[in-house]
């Protein structure tokens, strides 16, 4: 059977985060993308107009629908806005055997707010501790432990920081750097450093979700922390290489970059 990815987070409208940008992450990677959505966004290219969480019950009948009948093999989490959601998500992990991608989702790529400042600890205390990989960005750093990194030396006092709630691995993306685009993987013991070009390209909303997918994928198909999280870092890489325009602001990344790359040259 095809290795099956459950996502759980918000929709975004636009189509390029979210949702829909995890979904199509899955379907490019070879694997059955099923959803859970926690919230719906009004969102284009130029921001989030609206967000409309969904209700706690909603959330589990969704969940508990999917993996007790189809099963997963990994799950990703994404923007789950409220403390209620999230200590409804982080249980329901808890007690699936198939290992957690969380995104800790704190802000869009405009700089709207996506998560509650009351859910703060909630992701602490009860999402961070059921992950397998947690997947923050500089800025969610910042927001969940206090540790502002400036340059790369700081990635491991954040994946310290990030380690200290729980979860197995943390990559802490410097994505926000200059330079090239560098990310660390740890586990506290083991250490991956993960580098890329940096591409001149605005078009990048939905990296994070792609992004978390992509590992979540990976994993569903029986790769080890390390090898799924350098496979999704050379999707994700090539899928902002190919980003493209849409509306009049932020375009998203090209989730079907490497399916197209035979067909029309791209």
């Amino acid at each position: 059977m095809r290795p099956r990815v459950l996502t759980v987070a918000g929709s975004d409208s636009g189509g390029g985060a979210g949702i829909q940008a995890d979904l199509k992450t899955m379907l490019a990677l070879g694997t059955h993308g099923m959803s859970v959505v926690t919230a719906v966004t009004a969102q284009n290219s130029l921001g989030v107009q609206g967000a409309w969480e969904l209700p706690v019950a909603a959330v589990r009948a969704q969940y508990r629908s999917v993996v007790d009948d189809i099963g997963v093999q990994a799950v990703k989490t994404g923007m789950l806005a409220s403390a209620e959601l999230v200590e409804a998500v982080a249980e329901l992990i808890a007690g699936t055997d198939a290992p957690a991608v969380v995104d800790p989702v704190g802000v869009s790529k405009h700089g709207d707010s996506l998560l509650a400042s009351s859910a703060l600890d909630s992701v602490r205390t009860r999402l961070l501790p059921v992950a397998t990989v947690a997947t923050p960005n500089l800025d969610e750093v910042a927001q969940l432990t206090g540790v502002h990194v400036t340059s790369e030396q700081d990635l491991r006092r954040a994946a310290a920081a990030v380690l200290a709630y729980g979860p197995r691995w943390a990559l802490i993306k410097g994505g926000h750097l200059s330079g090239d685009a560098v990310d660390l993987l740890t586990d506290g013991t083991e250490e991956h450093w993960l580098r890329a070009p940096r591409h001149d390209n605005r078009h990048t909303h939905g990296t994070g979700c792609t992004l978390a997918s992509a590992i979540a994928a990976h994993l569903a198909r029986g790769r080890s922390v390390p090898e799924a999280v350098t496979a999704a870092k050379a999707y994700v890489t090539g899928a902002i290489a190919a980003g493209f325009a849409l509306g009049g602001g932020i375009g998203p990344v090209d989730h079907s970059w490497e399916l197209r790359r035979g067909t029309d040259g791209v």
